[in-house]
């Protein structure tokens, strides 16, 4: 009796794990790339004047759907925005955007996050820029 019902749950535990025998592999789908930002000017780590209207230049990418718009941050809190004007996305998009340097001494963090039209946003670029002393005071 007892070999009948090892032999019975042996089959069963046989017959169970053959059925996932058909069953395909799962892949984990490939996660798009995001789109992309950087400062190409100034370098990070820039000293500027305090009172320095500071032309950030600024570069994003994305060649699934291309640039909607670029933000920008200075410590945290948006100063700035722009958009393409020769289409609602491009694949590249260069944008100057100002900032004007205040608080001599201190560092300051610009960040540029750049999104799709969608609304897909990049990883976010950032630049320390220190603020010294005007030379004129």
């Amino acid at each position: 009796m007892h070999r009948v019902t090892a032999l019975l749950l042996f089959l069963t535990t046989f017959l169970l794990a053959a059925c996932n025998l058909g069953t395909a592999a799962i892949t984990p789908s490939s996660t798009p790339e995001l789109p992309s930002v950087e400062f190409l000017f100034p370098a990070n780590n820039a000293r500027v004047e305090e009172g320095t209207d500071l032309t950030l230049d600024i570069l994003a990418s994305d060649k699934l759907e291309g640039i909607a718009r670029v933000e920008l941050y200075a410590d945290g809190q948006l100063v700035n925005e722009a958009r393409p004007t020769e289409a609602l996305s491009v694949t590249d998009f260069r944008v100057e955007m100002n900032w004007i340097a205040q608080g001599a001494g201190t560092l300051h963090t610009l960040a540029a996050i750049a999104y799709r039209l969608d609304g897909t946003p990049s990883d976010q670029a950032a630049i320390v820029v220190e603020v010294v002393p005007s030379e004129s005071q």
